[in-house]
């Protein structure tokens, strides 16, 4: 019943007309009244951000803010992968060989999320890694590793939300909701990193185009709280035993290695 009523009430408040709605305040100049109390409400870290709060214009400037150069150690080793995001690492598990993933007690499907067998079939077996992006969190994407860019597209229409009750009540958010995928080959192995939208903004802006990815490089943003999905071949990935699920991790540190 809980997960009836929370799917309807997201149905009938998530369309483009809300959506729009959002879309224009956040980049209206009227938004900028409430950036200082967004920025306490969300305890944000205001010695991290490169701009001073009051030079933004609007909250979705705010919300996309870039950080001092500074501020995030990305990891040296060469085999590491390190966080591409500023989030919770909600999960690790391991792809089932029928390409399903199991979150929060729930199913998600791996060739659903990629959007059909010959994406999906290469990661069966596989490791997947879930990172959630509050409205907290710094909303800049890097690039988990040195790679060559194998493929990128778009999958998807709406947004319903990724946090928490999103991903116990939705309808499979993580394989439905607006989504971009970059395949990324390192090493001879390939990793997926699947950039999901959250409720009412499907907005995932990609920055970097180019053919190969630096590690640590900033390659995209996101415009509203969100999720990184990343998924790595059998038996290609070690997580760092010292992580701990759930944890907040930032950009650069090191979540594993890949076995070369």
């Amino acid at each position: 019943m809980k997960q009836k009523i929370y799917r309807t009430l997201i149905e009938l408040t998530n369309g483009p007309y809300s959506a729009n709605l959002v879309r224009i305040f956040t980049h209206s100049k009227f938004s900028r009244r409430i950036i200082k109390a967004y920025a306490k409400f969300y305890q944000i870290n205001l010695d991290e951000m490169q701009e001073d709060i009051h030079s933004y214009e609007n909250l979705h400037l705010f919300f996309t803010r870039k950080l001092k150069g500074n501020v995030r150690a990305i990891d040296q080793h060469p085999d590491s992968i390190i966080s591409p995001v500023d989030g919770v690492l909600e999960d690790v598990g391991t792809i089932h060989a029928n390409n399903f993933i199991h979150v929060k007690n729930k199913s998600y499907s791996i060739r659903e999320m990629l959007g059909g067998h010959d994406h999906a079939a290469k990661y069966a077996e596989g490791t997947y890694m879930i990172l959630y992006l509050s409205p907290a969190h710094y909303h800049r994407i890097h690039s988990p590793v040195d790679a060559k860019i194998k493929n990128r597209y778009s999958l998807g229409t709406k947004s319903y939300p990724v946090n928490r009750l999103g991903l116990k009540y939705g309808d499979a958010t993580l394989s439905k909701n607006f989504r971009t995928i970059t395949e990324l080959e390192f090493a001879g192995k390939s990793i997926a990193m699947v950039k999901v939208g959250a409720m009412f903004i499907n907005s995932v802006e990609i920055l970097n185009q180019n053919n190969e990815w630096k590690k640590g490089e900033e390659v995209a943003y996101f415009s509203f709280g969100s999720t990184v999905v990343l998924l790595f071949q059998k038996n290609s990935f070690q997580i760092d035993n010292d992580i701990s699920i759930p944890s907040e991790v930032r950009v650069g540190q090191a979540l594993g290695s890949m076995n070369r």
